[in-house]
């Protein structure tokens, strides 16, 4: 069994919550079994996601793994950038 290191946070927005799996690799962004850029289609919601990275100066370090639940779109990508 492949055995990784992660971190595991929690993120909320209004009735949305996102559970997160931060692998320090780079990776993709799997939200609910899916590639980020297909739940959120725009890229004003991708940019929401992908603020956290910008503003730490970590952009293609990580690679998540994310549930989410409950809520909007817009909602989701605000529970996952928490």
């Amino acid at each position: 069994m492949n055995e990784r290191t992660y971190y595991y946070g929690t993120g909320r927005r209004k009735t949305s919550v996102a559970r997160v799996r931060l692998f320090m690799e780079n990776g993709p962004i799997i939200v609910n079994r899916k590639p980020m850029e297909d739940l959120f289609g725009w890229n004003t919601w991708q940019d929401i996601v992908m603020e956290p990275f910008n503003a730490t100066d970590t952009m293609g370090k990580f690679s998540i793994v994310a549930k989410i639940s409950g809520g909007g779109v817009v909602s989701q990508a605000g529970a996952l950038r928490h």
